[in-house]
């Protein structure tokens, strides 16, 4: 029987069906601890980690027994990949279960940030209490507007899909145009990026995390946002220069920002919870009980599909 080793408490319901065909060591509870790890990372044939667990050189040496790693989400940047496949490891990730719940969160922080709710909220719960004004509280309207997304890959387009509902306007920035038939389907224009920067009222991140998009909003990207821009980052926090971030907020150079990831996981810089015109959210964004059940289905079904001789779902070559 074939040890299945998860890294973190995931759904059980997601493993009733194989419970008789595999071995399954999972924590009761939170992260693996490392104990637990020490004790069968050596003895397991498949690894299930989630992007808290970071699957290092020295992870892979002592998992003498791995044949597989089958990350639970999108991004793999948790993994070695090209140290895992030098050494006969394949190693997969579960981007299908990912794509409209972080749609979904996208555009709810968009939207929130964009009309002040969170902070309304706030005002109204304190002591202080909240001024209601007719010149009070202004937000923006999304009706309207341009949205400006970055990397318009499934997520992006998901979140197209939403914004165009809502009467606004679609561009977007790709290394790579999309097909006409992509483009028309929500009115989307392909522009440089220095273009979405300079023209759009919101914008949306949806970037993998590599070398080449590290830190690609610095200074000078931010210096061509309008001073009443909405900036949404669901995909990777070191997409942003976090500490220009913070100065171009801290100062209202942008209007606000909703952040649910962070440059520096799990810290988050003290200088954002201070502040009113941002929304945070703990990197929640596929947190919802039906994709975390899916995410785990889909990820132990490439774990099936690779033992059974079956082609992959989701394989990574990187």
């Amino acid at each position: 029987m074939k040890t299945i080793l998860v890294t973190h408490q995931l759904p059980k319901v997601a493993f009733e069906t194989i419970v008789n065909d595999y071995k399954i060591i999972m924590p009761d509870k939170g992260l693996i601890s490392s104990c637990m790890l020490d004790r069968w990372i050596g003895r397991c044939d498949a690894l299930l980690p989630t992007y808290a667990f970071k699957v290092t050189k020295e992870i892979i040496d002592r998992a003498t027994n791995l044949e597989i790693i089958a990350n639970f989400g999108a991004g793999y940047d948790n993994i070695d990949v090209n140290y895992a496949i030098t050494k006969g490891i394949l190693v997969t990730n579960s981007p299908k279960p990912v794509i409209e719940p972080t749609a979904e969160l996208a555009f709810s922080l968009l939207l929130n940030v964009a009309r002040r709710i969170s902070e309304c909220d706030r005002k109204l719960r304190s002591s202080r209490g909240i001024e209601i004004d007719v010149m009070e509280n202004l937000g923006i309207s999304l009706y309207g507007k341009t949205l400006g997304i970055v990397g318009m890959g499934a997520i992006g387009q998901a979140l197209a899909r939403r914004a165009s509902a809502c009467g606004m306007r679609i561009i977007y920035y790709n290394r790579k145009r999309l097909s006409q038939e992509i483009e028309n389907a929500y009115e989307a224009d392909w522009v440089s990026l220095n273009e979405l920067l300079a023209t759009s009222d919101f914008i949306s991140l949806h970037a993998p995390a590599t070398s080449e998009t590290y830190h690609m909003i610095d200074i000078q990207q931010f210096n061509l946002m309008k001073p009443s821009v909405v900036l949404i980052n669901t995909a990777r926090g070191n997409l942003i220069n976090e500490r220009v971030l913070i100065h171009f907020l801290q100062k209202k150079r942008i209007f606000g920002a909703g952040l649910d990831v962070f440059e520096n996981e799990p810290e988050i810089p003290s200088e954002l919870l201070l502040l009113d015109n941002v929304l945070l959210s703990p990197h929640n964004g596929t947190g919802t009980i039906d994709t975390r059940v899916e995410s785990t289905r889909y990820a132990l079904q490439n774990i099936i599909n690779y033992f059974e001789g079956k082609t992959l779902l989701s394989p990574v070559t990187k």
